[in-house]
């Protein structure tokens, strides 16, 4: 089966990474997570990084975002140098990041989600006192929904009446909202059904036509195989394989997640 192609929208940046990671090692004293791991994301493209639970996969992901500070190696935005000290400095720089349990408040409405810490005060004297502007935070709220393609209640229901597809919409919906120009995608669809799961694989390839920069972890191995247009394999904390799904079979895939693959090519 072929890989999806990148949007021409995004062919003028694919000399550069919009992201990419070099010799990144993570230690906690004698326990080495990371070891050496370089990957690179351009834009409009979709990377998966799979691997065993332990393998390092979402210490990577904490490192870009700015969650975790990375032991050596270099991390970079469009081929220019960061270094991130907290989540928000990377959210200002347009790395937005959809954990599994997405982050949302579950007794707020849809929009408030959406504006979750970047409130818009109205103009005028009310201003000084704090008055939202609730009508303008609504509409972009549903202007920003209606890019992920999913069919959503109004955005004034709560998030915990909406279905499992449709908050992972409300989460990647706010990412994209402002304007993001990386998505690291941790395990979006671990306790999602078959029918949900296919929304966000749906999603996810919306997003990267966008001209955005997606990195997706998942142990979802046949949806990673169908949409991604590279695999990036960790395993103990290293990079061992970087597939592409119209050269390789699925079983390939999971021969180097278990290690099998690798023994093969030592042996």
């Amino acid at each position: 089966m072929d890989g999806p192609t990148p949007t021409n929208s995004a062919q003028p940046e694919l000399d550069v990474p919009r992201i990419e990671v070099r010799d990144i090692t993570k230690r906690y004293g004698s326990l080495h997570v990371l070891r050496g791991v370089s990957m690179s994301i351009r834009a409009g493209e979709i990377v998966g990084l799979v691997g065993d639970n332990g393998a390092g996969k979402s210490t990577l992901v904490h490192i870009i975002c700015g969650a975790l500070q990375r032991t050596s190696g270099t991390v970079l935005l469009d081929g220019k140098e960061i270094d991130f000290k907290s989540p928000i400095e990377a959210r200002n720089a347009g790395i937005e990041t959809v954990y599994q349990d997405l982050a949302l408040a579950p007794d707020l409405n849809v929009w408030q989600n959406v504006f979750l810490g970047r409130e818009k005060a109205v103009g005028g004297p009310l201003r000084l006192v704090g008055w939202l502007d609730r009508k303008y935070m609504a509409g972009k709220a549903r202007e920003h929904l209606d890019r992920t393609k999913i069919r959503m209640p109004g955005v004034s229901h709560r998030a915990d009446q909406l279905s499992g597809g449709q908050r992972q919409a409300v989460a990647v919906g706010r990412a994209i909202g402002w304007g993001a120009r990386v998505v690291l995608l941790d395990e979006p669809t671990a306790a999602l059904g078959v029918e949900q799961q296919q929304q966000v694989a749906e999603l996810t390839k919306t997003i990267a036509a966008e001209g955005m920069a997606v990195l997706l972890i998942s142990h979802n191995i046949p949806q990673v195989y169908d949409i991604c247009h590279h695999i990036n394999v960790l395993f103990q904390g290293e990079i061992v394989a970087d597939l592409r799904p119209e050269e390789c079979e699925i079983d390939d895939v999971i021969g180097w997640i278990t290690g099998s693959a690798l023994a093969a090519k030592k042996s």
